[in-house]
This record gives C-alpha cells, sequence and structure tokens, in this order.
C-alpha cells in the first residue's frame, strides 16, 4: 500500500518516502519503557554520527516541538550571568533568535549584515574585540527566507579566538550540505526530524558539546521546559525525556535515519545539488530572477523575485500547482515579492522537471508571459 505522492518544494516538512511514514505505525507502548529508552539513546548517537562528532565530545538533546524550540532552547539556556549573546542578524531567520532573546529580556548585541551575501567577518570580529563580555556568538548556518549560506567555519574559528563559544541554526541545512562539527568549529547546532533527515513534524534536536552543556548546569535557569541541561541530565540518569516524547514520531526518525545512512552523506548531498541544478534550468528557461546571485546559495534553496506582470497571483498559481500534486512556497523577504523553491526531502531532478511543466502550465492559463517580465534590468 502507497499513500499519494505530494511533491513538496517548500522549506520542510519535506517529501517522505512511504516506509517513513509507515514506521510510525508500531503497537502502543509507554515512552517509560526501557525498549523505548534504548530506540531515543540510539536515534541521538546516530543524529551526533551525522555531524561527524564523537559520542565522548558531542551529544544530541531531543526536544517535543518545532525548529524554532531549539533556537529558544539554546539562546535562553547557554548565557551566563554577567554574558551577553552576539547575534549575526542577516535574514528572517536569525531576526527569529533577536525575537528570543528579547522575549526573555536577555543582553545582546544585534549585529546586522546584508540579506543577500554573507557577513563580512571583519566586522564580527571587530564585535568580538570591543565586547570581551560575549557568552556565545550565535548564527544561522542556511537562511531559508533567501537560501543565503552563512559561513559557519571562519565565524566559529573568530568566536573561538575571543573565548566565546558558537552557536548555528542548522535547521534547513543539518543532514543535507555535509557538517563536521570539529572541521566546522561548531560546539552547538541544531536542526528538526521534518527537514534534512526527511522524517516527521514534533521531533527536534539540539547537538552540542557535553562538557559545555555540563558547564551550564550553573547558569541562570530562565525556562523549565525549555532548558537544555535540565533534559540532558534527565535522559542520562533516566534513560528517559524529561517530558512525554513524540512516541510515533521518533519511530519515523528512526526510519528515516536508517534511510540516510543508506543513501550516504556525499550521495544525499549530490542529490540535493541535482534537484536545485533542475530548478535553476528550469528558472532560466522561463526568464524567472532569483534574490540571490548564485554564488551566495546554499545549493538548497531558491528565492524569485515575483514577475512583473500584472497577471501574475502567487495565490493562484500555487493552488494550480497544489491541485497537480506540487507545493510552492511564499517568500520571507520583507518588502519583496517572491516565492521559493527548495531542493529539500525525498525527490530528484526527474520531480523538478515534472514541476515546471505544471509551473509553466499555470502561467499560461493565467496569461502570464513567457518569458517572465521584470521591468528593470538588474539580475539576481
Amino acid at each position: 500500500m502507497s499513500v499519494e505522492r505530494k511533491i513538496l518544494l517548500n522549506p520542510g516538512p519535506s517529501t517522505t518516502t512511504d516506509t517513513v511514514k509507515y514506521a510510525q505505525i508500531v503497537p502502543d507502548i509507554c515512552p517509560r519503557e526501557k525498549e523505548f529508552g534504548d530506540i531515543m539513546a540510539e536515534l541521538s548517537r546516530d543524529l551526533v554520527k551525522i555531524v561527524h562528532g564523537r559520542p565522548e565530545d558531542y551529544t544530541a538533546v531531543l526536544f517535543c516541538g518545532s525548529g524554532t524550540i531549539c533556537i529558544d532552547i539554546t539562546l535562553n539556556s547557554l548565557l551566563d550571568q554577567g554574558k551577553k549573546a552576539l547575534i549575526v542578524n542577516n535574514g528572517s531567520y536569525s531576526d527569529r533568535g533577536c525575537e528570543v532573546l528579547r522575549a526573555y529580556g536577555m543582553p545582546f548585541i544585534e549585529l546586522k549584515q546584508p540579506i543577500d551575501v554573507p557577513p563580512d567577518p571583519a566586522i564580527i570580529e571587530d564585535a568580538l574585540k570591543q565586547n570581551p563580555d560575549i557568552g556565545y556568538v550565535y548564527m544561522t548556518h542556511h537562511e531559508t527566507g533567501t537560501g543565503l549560506l552563512n559561513p559557519i567555519r571562519e565565524v566559529g574559528e573568530l568566536a573561538h579566538k575571543y573565548g566565546a563559544f558558537f552557536i548555528t541554526d542548522t535547521t534547513s541545512s543539518y543532514a543535507m550540505i555535509p557538517i563536521d562539527v570539529y572541521r566546522d568549529q561548531v560546539d552547538f547546532c541544531m536542526a528538526s526530524a521534518q527537514k534534512g533527515i526527511m522524517g516527521m513534524t514534533g521531533l527536534s534536536y539540539v547537538i552540542g558539546r557535553r562538557d559545555l552543556i555540563e558547564k551550564s548546569k550553573d547558569f541562570p535557569k530562565r525556562s523549565y521546559y525549555c532548558n537544555l541541561y535540565l533534559q540532558y541530565h534527565y535522559f542520562e540518569t533516566t534513560g528517559q525525556m524529561h517530558l512525554t516524547p513524540p512516541v510515533q514520531t521518533i519511530y519515523a526518525a528512526r526510519q528515516a535515519l536508517k534511510e540516510y545512512f543508506e543513501e550516504g552523506e556525499e550521495r544525499k548531498w549530490e542529490r540535493h545539488q541535482r534537484v536545485m541544478k533542475a530548478i535553476h534550468e528550469g528558472e532560466d528557461e522561463l526568464g524567472l530572477r532569483e534574490m540571490l546571485k548564485r554564488e551566495n546559495q546554499s545549493g538548497l534553496v531558491s528565492a524569485i523575485r515575483y514577475p512583473d506582470d500584472p497577471n501574475w497571483d502567487f495565490d493562484r498559481v500555487h493552488d494550480y500547482c497544489y491541485e497537480r500534486g506540487f507545493t510552492i512556497y511564499p517568500g520571507k523577504i520583507e518588502k519583496k515579492g517572491t516565492f521559493r523553491l527548495c531542493a529539500l526531502g525525498a525527490i530528484d531532478e526527474e520531480d523538478i522537471r515534472a514541476f515546471f511543466k505544471v509551473f509553466k502550465e499555470a502561467l499560461n492559463h493565467y496569461g502570464v508571459q513567457i518569458p517572465i517580465r521584470y521591468t528593470d534590468r538588474t539580475e539576481g
């Protein structure tokens, strides 16, 4: 038995395999059973393995929630008294980090950078020089609002040079773009199951250094549910999550990880790149323009400018594609009309070619000019 296949070109949740979907159909089990604790322990080890961490150095702490819960957890749990955070803000998801810190009333420096090019390391280093009380540097690895890829290795190295540690939101890059926590100077990263591992929504995880998590037990406790050390310590001592885990979602994640390792890190990344190449080819054929130059893109998300055409209507084009099995997603760039096509999930290049056939039909159906019309000559 198979489930009707939908091609999701949004930045998550991603298209999943039937085997991942059906992995959720299991006998009922109390999550306090040792059998289930063993499943979570194995899951944690495998999540660390994806970023090449050694289990004696790094662990994956599981939480019930969407990816944003990990931003909340790391930012509120890992700042010691008398320290402040440095947030490199160059997109909607790094801006969310600022929102979290404001909500807690925590001290931080917001380092605003352009949204269409990687940040200037010299500016980040200058901020670290001028503020010796910075506890951690936080930066998004892959800004899915634009598709921008940020230089985590360089920024992590700078954080360590000035005695801070480095947190990066890898929700939309983990298990897709290869990451090595040692080589890339990453102390903490994070993701959620519905993105790179191609599992189901409801499970998220913080992958971080054990020594720093242990150290954070003496930091101010700003949240009960969203505290990294409390969750880590409870699992280390009992083999269980502190509060009720998303049981069926964890079974799906276990199957997704099995399929991740069967495909392999390199082959999976090659597939995502193949999908993005097909997206770029389809865009070029229609004359669509992107917000970012391709050398600054992650290879996972393309943010496309709305056509300057009176017949263009995103919602109508979206609905036309959705009714035929393809989902496109609106942009997340303030005051800019954009939509996004993403290379996440269990899809390949033939899915993209099938999508562009339907997308072109939608443009013709609503009378949008092809090649796409833009009133300026500026290229993305």
